[in-house]
């Protein structure tokens, strides 16, 4: 099972916009797919009960809730054996040994990001801590960007582009700041999902980055 997390220190990047629409995407795929939400707003929780019965499936877990009495915490955080993708939603404010804790069994780290000075300075910050703490790259697991609602042509958009030409991190997808995502959020569905005609160019971010996250080079169990 291959485990991908969105994460970022900061809150209100879209950590939950990208972890929702990985999710359908890769169930529409016909992969088993589960979505964790760790974040305690349950967000990605609320997004999945309202997903149409005739969609594909995704199995979900509220991680961020404490188990019953009866419930061990390891029997909680179980997948099906079919499941062969497992996308999470992380919580804002990882550091430290909560960072280390979060990342050490992942295949692959999201990062999402927005087009302001204060996001790309906080999202810095968490990159090295994510190298530094969480030692990611000693475990060979793989990060990438994603950057999100982006208005091209713009002083913020051209400062993100200069801020993620100077990473040695692949830019997987550029999400475009649009009303489609909002739209699909209310319905509990991607936003590849949509039939609407101008969704059409929202769609391709993500079957790129689905290109991306399966080459990964490392043998998986599936």
């Amino acid at each position: 099972m291959r485990q991908i997390i969105v994460m970022n220190a900061k809150g209100g990047c879209g950590k939950t916009t990208v972890a929702t629409n990985l999710a359908s995407f890769y169930a529409s795929k016909g992969i088993g797919t589960a979505l964790f939400d760790y974040d305690p707003q349950g967000a990605s929780m609320r997004w999945l009960r309202q997903r149409p019965q005739d969609e594909a499936s995704i199995y979900g877990v509220a991680a961020y809730q404490t188990p019953k009495s009866s419930v061990t915490r390891s029997w909680q955080l179980r997948v099906p054996p079919a499941i062969q993708r497992l996308v999470i939603d992380s919580p804002a404010g990882l550091k430290g040994q909560l960072l280390a804790e979060q990342v050490k069994s992942m295949d692959i780290i999201i990062v999402p990001v927005l087009p302001s000075s204060f996001d790309i300075y906080a999202t810095a910050d968490f990159i090295q801590d994510l190298l530094l703490v969480g030692k990611v790259w000693a475990q060979k697991t793989r990060i990438a960007i994603v950057a999100n609602r982006l208005r091209k042509n713009t002083r913020a958009f051209e400062g993100l582009k200069r801020f993620l030409q100077s990473l040695r991190i692949p830019v997987i997808a550029e999400l475009r700041d649009t009303q489609n995502y909002v739209r699909a959020a209310e319905q509990g569905i991607g936003v590849h999902e949509l039939e609407s005609r101008n969704s059409h160019q929202d769609k391709a971010p993500w079957a790129e980055m689905y290109d991306w996250l399966e080459s990964h080079p490392k043998p998986f169990a599936t």
